[in-house]
């Protein structure tokens, strides 16, 4: 009786691949064409930049290496952009950009931000530079807005 629940068994396979073939493919073909993506906007350009600062501003707390930190949150919010935007960012245009200018925008953005956030996390010499850029740059908004504003008191 066993070898014949083996040979059942055995039938059993041979048979399956042919019946579920059409029911494998039909994921397949209802899979929707690949929609294109938006360009990244200035809300979530602010969203991604202070998602990198405060990811430097743990990692400098954490011990990590200044560099080492901002080279990983800038690669982060790289691929992000990447992933999600095809590369492109409202505010530069609509052309997508290559993997190493949004490395190192990215980059850029998580230093600024993290000056902002955590500047005793920031070494002196980069944040004499932040210092220096912001000063060249008067029409500069601050690379990181406030997560809440306080209403005006009026009296």
């Amino acid at each position: 009786m066993q070898q014949h629940a083996v040979t059942n068994f055995s039938f059993l396979v041979f048979l399956m691949p042919r019946s579920l073939a059409p029911l494998l493919l039909l994921p397949l073909l209802l899979v929707p064409a690949a929609a294109l993506a938006a360009p990244a906007t200035e809300a979530e350009m602010n969203l991604y930049t202070r998602i990198a600062a405060v990811n430097v501003c743990i990692a400098r707390g954490a011990g990590v290496p200044f560099d080492k930190a901002v080279g990983i949150a800038g690669e982060t919010i790289a691929q992000l952009i990447q992933g999600q935007h095809d590369g492109v960012i409202s505010q530069v245009g609509a052309k997508p950009l290559s993997i190493d200018d949004l490395r190192k925008g990215s980059i850029n953005s998580a230093v600024l931000g993290a000056a902002e956030i955590c500047p005793k996390e920031v070494p002196a010499d980069v944040m004499a530079k932040v210092q220096d850029a912001i000063k060249q740059s008067p029409d500069t908004k601050p690379a990181v807005k406030p997560a809440t504003t306080k209403p005006a008191t009026t009296k």
